[in-house]
């Protein structure tokens, strides 16, 4: 037996077992890289900064009927969700009318107060007469009874605007009101 091939063979595999090391901390670094990039890029998409913000009606519920808020300046907005009660899973038809303002883009991103349901925006089409509809859908949830936030996202040429509007949704309640 000649000890020299086994050694030379050792030591390859030590070699190539810190280049391999090496490899996997550059890719680990590339990847942390490419994802503060894009997080840097996506997060005014995910979370975008209003320039205003109105102040819904006291009291107004969103499962009785449209609801109303007014920005400083004397904008107004009206949201309307059906159909009543809002359920979860269930198509619904978004209607916004504006006074006051307008906006070149309507969306609505509904969000989860204490639980982060992902992305969940619609675009709105205009009808003209500052009014805007459009269809969306609540996602389902582990959670029986969820508080959500519809806020009203309006594109205009000095920035977005919002209004946001609080609501519950119970499944217990929206299956015996179904």
């Amino acid at each position: 037996m000649n000890p020299g091939p086994e050694r030379e063979s050792v030591t390859h595999r030590e070699g190539s077992g810190s280049w391999t090391l090496g490899l996997w901390i550059g890719s680990g670094l590339l990847a942390v890289v490419l994802i503060a990039g894009l997080a840097q890029r996506f997060w005014p998409l995910l979370h975008p900064d209003a320039i205003a913000l109105a102040q819904p009606e006291p009291g107004c519920d969103l499962h009785l009927g449209a609801c109303r808020a007014s920005f400083a300046d004397g904008a107004t907005l009206t949201l309307g969700i059906r159909p009543r009660p809002i359920s979860v899973m269930v198509p619904l038809q978004l209607d916004v009318g504006i006074e006051g303002l307008e906006p070149s883009e309507v969306e609505i991103d509904f969000v989860g107060v204490d639980m982060n349901m992902g992305f969940n925006r619609v675009r709105l089409v205009a009808l003209g007469d500052g009014r805007y509809r459009g269809q969306g859908m609540l996602p389902v949830c582990v959670r029986a009874h969820m508080i959500w936030e519809a806020r009203v996202l309006l594109h205009t040429a000095r920035g977005i605007m919002a209004a946001p509007f609080r609501f519950e949704t119970d499944r217990a309640r929206n299956s015996a009101a179904g």
